[in-house]
């Protein structure tokens, strides 16, 4: 650039690519913009998921680093990773659904994605069946020629209900109907990939970056043709990740490991006490043997059930606003799967939209609280817990 004027050398700055070392991280490509040398590259570019980065909407570097680690954590052979949990969601079931399509999902869903399933339906005529999760021969017997997808979440939000995912894939064996699960709550305790599952989707905003400070998701894909078409549809819908929360994100994945255990032995810990108190008539977590799912859950999760459990007061509704109000070192937030203990009231917050006849059919009581447990001493939370319980009437 020194045959050049300042101002076309103020707008080529050097561009540095390392040589003879490596960075020790991912970096951060923050940059959206790739040059090529020759028209034709550019054009492939265009083509698929895996070709050179060319516009960070379709591919960027930083980006691709945490797909490839989650395609390596979920044993699939791709990822896709988005802008949020329900961007995730989002891409898979406008990628992969049409209008006239039929979907089987549980019952016990998370909030947003209920209300996707009932968009999809008022607008574009998909017709969806819902099964309690508890019987594969519901599945069976609710499967049509225009089944394309089979939806399900490996532990619930927010009943912690546990799916027995290999009697379920099992189930659409020999169909082209394609199997989902939602394993947010259960990364690393549980690779559905293993268990016959065609795509599996996170909100990496939860334990996957873990630290409160992440918007994002993703969808791993048992092949790749799959992950090419939903592909081409988040390009269209704009859902990708932004290079900055993919970097977050693969930073929280070193320490996953090591957070998960602990969330999953605290959380066991608080379910425990909380079973034997007089202000709770139920307690929703795998690892108790009164779990309805007790026992798919020593198979499919044999290391832990996860950091998020759910108790129903008694008192109801005013119960479970009552115990929100009152924690202290708890904090009263919408998310999961931070270091930080957090409570919430699904049927006024996350599942606002459904009516009692839902939330019942889903297992939800109007006093149900879920607690996603933190990294904080479970001593310390059981002392907070105690209080705000004490506040009950």
């Amino acid at each position: 650039m020194t045959g050049h004027h300042p101002q076309t050398r103020a707008v080529h700055p050097p561009v540095l690519q390392p040589a003879g070392s490596r960075p020790l991280g991912v970096p951060i490509y923050q940059g959206h913009l790739f040059a090529f040398d020759a028209a034709d590259d550019l054009a492939t570019a265009f083509t698929g998921p895996d070709e050179a980065y060319m516009y960070a909407r379709m591919s960027n570097p930083t980006v691709r680093s945490l797909e490839q680690a989650l395609t390596e954590l979920e044993g699939g052979q791709g990822a896709l990773a988005t802008g949020s949990g329900m961007g995730a969601v989002n891409a898979v079931l406008m990628g992969l659904l049409r209008g006239g399509d039929h979907v089987i999902a549980q019952t016990a869903l998370y909030g947003g994605t209920f209300a996707l399933l009932q968009d999809l339906a008022e607008r574009w005529g998909v017709d969806v069946t819902f099964i309690s999760g508890d019987d594969p021969d519901e599945v069976r017997d609710a499967l049509r020629p225009e089944t394309r997808l089979l939806y399900l979440e490996t532990v619930a939000n927010p009943t912690t209900h546990v799916t027995d995912l290999p009697a379920f894939t099992a189930a659409v064996q020999g169909t082209d109907v394609l199997t989902v699960v939602d394993n947010t709550f259960a990364p690393l305790l549980c690779r559905p990939i293993e268990h016959g599952v065609d795509i599996v989707i996170h909100s990496t905003t939860k334990y996957l970056s873990g630290h409160g400070d992440v918007i994002g998701g993703a969808a791993v894909f048992a092949d790749s043709d799959v992950r090419h078409r939903v592909w081409d549809h988040a390009v269209e819908l704009g859902s990708v990740a932004d290079p900055f929360a993919a970097w977050l994100t693969v930073r929280g994945l070193a320490t996953l490991p090591l957070r998960v255990a602990r969330q999953s032995e605290s959380a066991l810990d608080l379910a425990r006490r909380l079973a034997t108190h007089p202000s709770v008539e139920r307690v929703h977590h795998p690892g108790l043997a009164e779990h309805p799912q007790y026992e798919a859950a020593r198979r499919l999760l044999p290391d832990g059930c996860g950091g998020v459990l759910a108790f129903e007061l008694t008192g109801g509704r005013e119960a479970g606003r009552v115990f929100s109000d009152a924690v202290r070192l708890i904090s009263l937030g919408p998310s999961l799967g931070s270091v930080a203990s957090l409570v919430m009231h699904p049927a006024s917050t996350s599942h606002r939209r459904m009516d009692a006849a839902s939330l019942a059919a889903a297992g939800i009581g109007e006093g149900t609280v879920r607690l996603s447990v933190g990294l904080e001493h479970p001593d310390d939370l059981w002392a907070d817990i105690e209080q705000a319980l004490a506040k009950i009437g």
